[in-house]
């Protein structure tokens, strides 16, 4: 064992060592705490900037006016809310296919006649619930349960989505309630009501997972759960507990969607899982757990709404949009493995997946 220097200084680790001698910062680890400089982060950033500029040089009469920013800024609201809690579950080394069908479900059922009647506050309280109740079931049968989280999130998403279809008949639930749509549709200081939910949501997540025992324990897990396991955390229920906030951001963004619809449908939520696994991955978080930033996470929601909003005012499909945003998964998971595999000094085989993700965690 290592003994300590003269003035009582423990002796520094070889790879401080080499890292001091090269004249380098010890790297920090994946949870980017005090919002570190981070050159990935600035790649981001500039790629929202080009984007910016090729949105302007293509249609310069209305992307760059304000109601097209506000307009951007409300689409991306309920999406980012949804990727600050699937930017949980897959730094704790998890997935969750479930989320656009916890959002249908949690506004329809807080659209129902019934909880109109009750009031705007029972409304929110509903979708909140039943998105958290949604979420720690896919959290108990993962963790306690042990079935695979790509099984189960799949499982909830049709049972969720089939419920709500059931709930509502098929038919779109209109608000009628003044009080709700007054309040969420409306601005503070000029800027929408959802937007200053996204920013809620984004600085309470950070922090919780930044600056929190419980954001340390989900990175700890999702870099190795046997590990983390072994350094006393309950690894089964702090599993739940993360599908649970997941859960709840969906119940959050499905009043953020019934805002800005004035309607609770079946349909709502239709692929978010892509576009919130899309934000994620761009945003730099690695798929098999352990590192992330939700700070990249907001960049890579603003990437793809920005993007969405080129394609449509220039009229181009939908399935072009699908392509695009498939395309850039395939190439950050790729640039992910090629950047993994020189850290770790050893090559992984492309489709090789965490095992965490396949066996579910461990405790």
């Amino acid at each position: 064992m290592l003994g300590a220097t003269d003035d009582g200084r423990q002796p520094e680790s070889e790879p401080r060592r080499r890292e001091r001698g090269n004249g380098r910062q010890p790297a920090r680890n994946g949870n980017g705490r005090g919002f570190p400089i981070d050159v990935r982060l600035l790649g981001l950033a500039g790629v929202l900037v080009v984007l910016c500029l090729i949105g302007y040089i293509t249609r310069p009469e209305t992307f760059l006016t304000e109601e097209n920013f506000s307009t951007m800024l409300r689409l991306a609201a309920a999406i980012g809310v949804v990727s600050v809690g699937m930017t949980f579950v897959i730094i704790a080394g998890g997935i969750d296919l479930s989320v656009g069908s916890m959002v249908a479900l949690s506004s329809v059922w807080m659209t129902t006649l019934a909880t109109q009647s009750f009031g705007p506050v029972v409304m929110v309280l509903c979708a909140l619930l039943v998105g958290l109740a949604s979420g720690l079931i896919n959290g108990v049968v993962i963790a306690y349960g042990k079935v695979v989280p790509f099984i189960t999130t799949l499982a909830m998403m049709a049972s969720a989505r089939g419920l709500a279809e059931r709930l509502s008949e098929r038919r779109t639930q209109v608000v009628t309630e003044t009080g709700f749509s007054d309040f969420f549709r409306g601005n503070v200081l000029g800027i929408p009501v959802l937007v200053w939910m996204l920013a809620a949501v984004f600085v309470i997540g950070w922090v919780v997972l930044n600056r929190t025992t419980f954001g340390r324990r989900t990175f700890a897990i999702g870099g190795n759960a046997e590990a983390a396991r072994l350094s006393g955390i309950n690894v089964k229920l702090h599993t739940a507990l993360v599908y649970g906030i997941g859960g709840l951001c969906c119940g959050i963004a499905a009043v953020m969607v019934v805002a800005r619809t004035t309607s609770g449908a079946s349909t709502n939520g239709l692929f978010y899982e892509l576009d919130a696994i899309a934000a994620v991955v761009i945003g730099g978080t690695l798929l098999s757990g352990g590192r992330g930033s939700l700070i990249g996470t907001l960049i890579g929601v603003l990437i793809f709404t920005v993007l969405n909003s080129i394609f449509t005012q220039n009229n181009l499909d939908t399935d072009i949009q699908n392509i695009a945003k498939g395309v850039i998964i395939v190439a950050a998971v790729l640039l992910q493995h090629t950047t993994s595999a020189r850290r770790k000094g050893k090559p992984r085989a492309p489709g090789e997946v965490n095992s965490s993700q396949l066996s579910g965690s461990k405790s």
